[in-house]
């Protein structure tokens, strides 16, 4: 019989070989001592950032919820009879999206963002994408970075409009003005999620009988697609994967411009949606096959 099977299957510790009165036995810490001050001091500021993260989580969560709503809207205008009022709705919608943006600027008011990015680049990305959407369907243009970070500046009126603000002397401090600056970063992965929002809403502009839309966004595609392209590989590993989602949107949507362009005559203008649906599935199993 092996040492380890006479010993129950359990390796003895080092310290069970000492007797039970030689053991060392916790002394009283002295509290007051610099040392433990000091790892008093380390616990309490790692608990406040570790609160004010999950805080920040949960505002990205409302942030992003809110921005999806505000796109799903924004569809809706393909089959509206009213334009404006879905617009009208939807800047309603995004000023309540910015008083969160609003909390998240007054938590790092203080703090350095690049250190909570990751709590808040997920809701800061849908939002670009919200706005950048509403921002299309009104101009037919991409809206820009420093657009979007002049909208979020916000004042003392602001504040006012939502009372669900954080509690901090620091915070009380400030002259009343906060921004939250929206990164390069983000602002890519954004437009470049708004690449499939235009591609959903090409194809149900065909389907309403919209042939103009389709030849704009492609044009618009075209041109995002350009500037990525530019990038490559030299940007960050999250907009090179984007990449790949963008082409196919483009092709997606050249593709309906094809058809409209050959066949369109052909087709009637309520078949349009199922003929380019069923030409996307196509799409969509050649890629996987290659």
């Amino acid at each position: 019989m092996s040492s380890k099977e006479r010993s129950g299957g359990f390796r003895k510790r080092k310290h069970d070989n000492f007797p039970h009165n030689q053991r060392r036995e916790g002394k009283d810490v002295n509290s007051s001592s610099p040392v433990m001050l000091a790892f008093k001091s380390f616990q309490q500021e790692l608990d406040a950032r570790h609160d004010k993260y999950k805080r920040l989580v949960k505002l990205t969560r409302d942030i992003t919820v809110e921005s999806k709503r505000t796109i799903f809207l924004l569809h809706r205008i393909t089959s509206a009879p009213d334009m404006e009022e879905i617009l009208t709705e939807s800047q309603v919608k995004l000023d309540g999206v910015r008083q969160k943006i609003l909390q998240v600027a007054q938590e790092l008011s203080v703090e350095d963002m690049r250190q909570f990015h990751r709590a808040i680049t997920t809701g800061l990305q849908e939002y670009v994408e919200a706005v950048s959407f509403q921002h299309f369907i009104k101009t037919r243009s991409l809206i820009s970075m420093d657009e979007i970070n002049k909208q979020l500046i916000f004042s003392t009126e602001d504040n006012g409009k939502e009372n669900k603000t954080p509690s901090s002397d620091a915070q009380d401090k400030q002259c009343g003005t906060w921004r939250l600056r929206i990164t390069p970063v983000d602002y890519l992965l954004g437009v470049a999620d708004l690449t499939g929002e235009l591609m959903r809403m090409c194809i149900n502009s065909v389907g309403n009988g919209d042939i103009d839309t389709p030849f704009e966004v492609s044009q618009f595609l075209r041109q995002v697609y350009d500037g990525f392209s530019f990038i490559g590989n030299t940007g960050p590993y999250e907009v090179s994967k984007k990449l790949y989602t963008l082409k196919q949107s483009l092709a997606k949507v050249e593709n309906a411009c094809y058809a409209l362009k050959v066949r369109g005559s052909e087709i009637p203008k309520h078949m349009l949606a199922d003929v380019f649906s069923v030409k996307t599935e196509m799409i969509d199993q050649e890629e996987g096959i290659s």
